[in-house]
Formats: structure tokens, C-alpha cells, sequence
């Protein structure tokens, strides 16, 4: 008796065609060459725009997609993430950007080759998503002078780490910290300026920097970090700290894991959403939905 073959799933790529300065036949061809048509029937979307992504992915779960496929960085993942959160259809992940930093916590190659073929595998894990002001995010949400960088560095033509580090240096002697009044749902309260503030699903910033080295995706957790401005002399201990994941021993970093909690600030500023900033007011509410997007890792992760 012949066996009847399984189904194919169904699999859409969502490609952002400037991520990573890569050309779009390069990416569509290392797709090509590394998926297994056995297993999949797939197709390619390009994204024309900004929220682009996000149309797109409505669209495949629609059509009943499998798997969505952020082709990208970090901003077009979350694009992408957020219309999976609670859904059947599962992430995939083909890291292009710059900093890549949820990509790194959770061990996808950084090239399309190994991160198409880990697709192939389909190895994949509930992982908590959280927001701020109903924003979702999947890594890492922040305000202060990590907004500040985001909002600039998503404005400037050039990518890669050398911009986002001249951004930094250029920003930081003449920038003063904020005052900001968090409650947490668990009843602390902390009222301090801070050079700025993370609010860390994930482990990292991204160019293999760890802001909270304890962060789990799937913990049930947000890791806030608090962080006040380093002197001068101090910085090449920082930076030291965030390179080797040990920044909770830095001068001025306090980390405090919780499930929620609420922000006031006197102005209405930018917020860092995955490194997108996204103007919001005064008031923020940052909280955690444990266990709400299936997410593809390799199976030693």
C-alpha cells in the first residue's frame, strides 16, 4: 500500500530589502537553495515601506501560513511578531539587520544559509512577548537616552555599528538624565533620574551587548534596568561589563525583575520599541504576556 505523503506546510517570507545592505536576489536566492521544498510550499513578500511588514503577515496568516519568516532586523521581526502574538502561525527568523539582537539570545545563525536550513528543522518554543502603552515588543523596549539613540539611528541613512556607536558618542557628554517614578506591580516604587531605563524581554541590545544578563524569554518576566550615567572614567568599565554580560556589576545599574509596571516622566517623549522609537506620553504601562508567540530556535537552544 502506497503511503499517502504528508501535507506541505505553508511558509511566507517577509523580506526587508535594506536590511543589512544585502541585495534582494541574494536573499531570495539563499532562500531558495537552503529551504526544502519537500516540506514547504513557499513564497516571498517584499516590504515597501514602514508597517509594511505588518500588512504582510496579516495577510499569510489569512491565507493560513505555517510559518512567518521576519526577513531582517530586529524593527521588521517586530513587525512581524506582533500580528503572531496568540496565534497558530509560528516566527521564523532570518537575522539581516544591524544589531540583531534578539536573533543572538536566542542562537539563530546570522546568515541565511544556516538560519534557512534551521527553518527546515521547524525545532520551535512558546517565548513571552510584552508592551508599553499596548506597543508591542519581543526583545527589548526603553526610554531615555537609549530611545534617543534609536530614534536617531533609525533616522540616518547609514546602518551598521559604527553609526549606531558615533551616535552614541556624539550624544552623550550633553545629555542629561531624566527623572522617572516607577511602580512596580509588585509594590516597589523608585523614583531616581536614569540615563535611561530597558525594559529587557530578551538578554541584549544587540551587537552582542547584554543589558540583562538574568532576562529569559519565557520567565514570565520583564528585567528593568535602571541605569544611571556613567562618569567619564568609568565608561571603559561599562562597556567592559555589557561586552562580557556582567553590566548588573557596573557602577549605577539596578536590575529588578517584574511582571508589570508604570512609568511617569515629566514630558512626553520617544520610547525605544525594538529599536524603533515610537513617540508616547507622560504615563507608561509596561507588562509581559507570558507564553504568546511559538517561535523557531535551534534544538540546542
Amino acid at each position: 500500500m502506497t503511503a499517502v505523503p504528508k501535507p506541505k506546510k505553508k511558509i511566507c517570507f517577509i523580506v526587508n530589502p535594506l536590511a543589512g545592505g544585502k541585495k534582494t536576489a541574494g536573499i531570495v536566492k539563499g532562500i531558495e537553495q537552503n529551504i526544502d521544498p519537500d516540506l514547504f510550499e513557499y513564497e516571498v513578500r517584499l516590504t515597501e515601506r514602514a508597517g509594511h511588514a505588518s500588512e504582510l503577515s496579516r495577510e499569510a496568516l489569512a491565507r493560513e501560513c505555517n510559518i512567518i519568516v521576519a526577513v531582517g532586523g530586529d524593527g521588521t521581526i517586530n513587525e512581524v511578531a506582533k500580528e503572531l502574538i496568540r496565534k497558530e502561525a509560528t516566527l521564523g527568523i532570518i537575522p539581516l539587520g544591524s544589531g540583531n539582537g534578539l536573533a543572538r539570545h536566542l542562537g539563530i545563525p546570522r546568515h541565511i544559509s544556516g538560519a534557512v536550513r534551521l527553518l527546515n528543522k521547524a525545532n520551535h518554543i512558546l517565548i513571552d512577548t510584552a508592551e508599553v502603552n499596548g506597543h508591542p515588543f519581543v526583545s527589548i523596549a526603553g526610554v531615555g537616552f537609549d530611545a534617543l539613540v534609536a530614534k536617531e539611528f533609525a533616522s540616518n541613512k547609514k546602518r551598521g555599528f559604527i553609526t549606531y556607536f558615533n551616535i552614541i558618542r556624539n550624544r552623550f557628554i550633553n545629555y542629561k538624565p531624566k527623572k522617572y517614578t516607577l511602580v512596580f506591580d509588585e509594590g516597589m516604587k523608585i523614583c531616581d533620574r536614569a540615563f535611561f531605563i530597558s525594559f529587557a524581554n530578551s538578554n541584549q541590545f544587540g551587537y552582542n551587548t547584554t543589558i540583562a544578563p538574568n532576562a529569559r524569554l519565557n520567565d514570565g518576566l520583564l528585567d528593568v534596568c535602571i541605569v544611571k550615567k556613567p562618569k567619564l572614567p568609568e565608561l571603559p568599565v561599562v562597556i567592559n561589563l555589557l561586552l562580557l554580560k556582567r553590566v548588573d556589576l557596573a557602577p549605577g545599574v539596578t536590575i529588578v525583575q517584574s511582571k508589570g509596571l508604570t512609568v511617569k516622566r515629566k514630558k512626553a517623549r520617544p520610547v525605544n520599541i525594538d529599536g524603533e522609537a515610537v513617540m508616547m506620553g507622560k504615563k507608561l504601562r509596561v507588562e509581559i504576556n507570558p507564553l504568546s508567540l511559538k517561535v523557531i530556535i535551534p534544538e540546542n537552544e
